[in-house]
Parts: structure tokens; C-alpha cells; sequence
């Protein structure tokens, strides 16, 4: 973990994936914006990036975890993986998340307005999520297994211009945006935290967002940082054969 400082997020959170809840710890996004370096990210949200490598390391020493072996698996077991994992689980979490945020609304919305703000932002998520997952499972990740399929004849009818990177570029737009619309909640729960007087619901409501946006944190780093490149390559050596 030699000059963490230096490593970009995205890099930090490929490389060392147990990591990852500590970078959620301090809302440092190493999915959309993972670009930027540890240090960089540090002083945007003035974190002390040397306490933070401090407890990197020794997260990282103490982990005794068996890390899933992302960066080794193929793309069709990274689809399989994140369909299992991540989108079951959005499909899922959806309509339970939504039904108790409309419950605190209805019981308890004079009292917490920002909560109908946050009803209509995880609205707009759950809207967009949905439409986004079935054009991933319909659309994009078909043409990635197509990529490494061995019949010559089913690869040459669909390679043409854009067949990978159209469809990509549309994901990661629309991961951006759903990133922003769940950062808007974070804020306005001021990072799900629940009031003093907050009933059950309320509570159970914001642990389950804040479980469903680290989640989906996951979901858009296995797709934008190791499946997505992986395509492109796959992609650009076809186009070179």
C-alpha cells in the first residue's frame, strides 16, 4: 500500500476491495468519480489523508476477509455475479425502501418535510434503476457475452461501430445520475441520520437507503471500473483481428 496518497480511488478500491466501506465511511465516491487521488479527495472534503492511510493500513493488516476474486473472474462471471448479487437485491429493496419512506411521509410528514423530498429523489432512483438494469440485461450485457463467443459467424453480424461503447456510455451517464440523486438524500438525511424523535420506520428507512446506495456503489465500481474496460478491450481487439 505504497503511496496510497497518489492512488486514485478507483485503483484503491480495484486493488483492495475490502477497503471499500472505509471509502463509503468518508463518502469518498471511488465508482463515478474515481479518478481522483486519495490526496486530491481528501482535501476536497478536508480529510486528513495521512489519518485516513493510517486506517487503511490497519483495516488492511487486520483483514482476515477472503476478498472475491473480482479483477480474476471472466465477464460472464462478473454478469452472473452482478445480477445475482446487485440487481436481485435493487429489484428487491426497491418497493420495501419505498413503502416505508411513504409511511413515515404519510404519519409523520409535518413534522419531517424533507422526508417527501426524499421521497420524490427515491422515487426518481427506483424509476430510473429499473429502466436501467433491464437495458443492461436485455441490451448491453448480451453483447458482452457475444463478445467472447466462439462462433466467428454470430461476432462478425453484430460488430459494428459503437456495439459496445453506445450502450456503455449510456450506462455510465445514467450511474452518474442515479449517484447524484442518492448524494441529494445523504444530504438531506444528513447522512442518514435519524432525528432524536424519529419512529421505527423512520429509522429502519434510513439504514436500508444507506445500505442501498453502498450497494449500488459496488454495483457501479464492478461495472464502470472492471466489466466495462474489460468489454472495450475485448472489443478493440476484435475490431484489430
Amino acid at each position: 500500500m505504497e503511496n496510497l496518497k497518489d492512488k486514485t480511488l478507483k485503483s484503491i478500491a480495484l486493488e483492495h476491495f475490502d477497503l471499500i466501506p472505509i471509502l463509503e465511511k468518508y463518502s469518498l465516491d471511488f465508482c463515478c468519480k474515481g479518478g481522483k487521488t486519495l490526496s486530491v479527495a481528501c482535501t476536497e472534503k478536508n480529510i486528513s489523508v495521512e489519518a485516513l492511510i493510517a486506517e487503511l493500513t490497519a483495516s488492511e493488516n487486520n483483514n482476515i476477509k477472503t476478498q472475491m476474486p473480482f479483477n480474476e473472474m471472466s465477464a460472464e462471471q462478473l454478469i452472473s455475479y452482478i445480477l445475482i448479487h446487485h440487481h436481485f437485491y435493487v429489484k428487491t429493496a426497491i418497493p420495501t425502501i419505498h413503502n416505508h419512506i411513504q409511511k413515515v411521509v404519510t404519519k409523520h410528514g409535518p413534522k419531517y418535510p424533507h422526508m417527501e423530498k426524499v421521497l420524490a429523489l427515491f422515487t426518481e432512483v427506483a424509476e430510473d434503476l429499473i429502466a436501467h438494469m433491464k437495458k443492461e440485461e436485455e441490451i448491453l450485457f448480451p453483447r458482452i457475452k457475444t463478445l467472447y463467443s466462439t462462433d466467428e459467424e454470430e461476432k462478425a453480424a453484430h460488430f459494428e461501430a459503437g456495439y459496445i461503447d453506445a450502450p456503455v456510455s449510456v450506462m455510465e451517464h445514467e450511474h452518474e445520475k442515479v449517484g447524484e440523486l442518492l448524494f441529494a438524500i445523504r444530504d438531506l438525511t444528513d447522512h442518514y441520520t435519524a432525528p432524536a424523535t424519529a419512529c421505527t420506520t423512520h429509522r429502519v428507512c434510513l439504514d436500508e437507503l444507506k445500505a442501498f446506495e453502498e450497494d449500488l456503489h459496488q454495483h457501479v465500481h464492478l461495472e464502470n471500473n472492471i466489466l466495462f474496460p474489460m468489454a472495450g478491450i475485448k472489443m478493440h481487439e476484435h475490431t484489430l483481428n
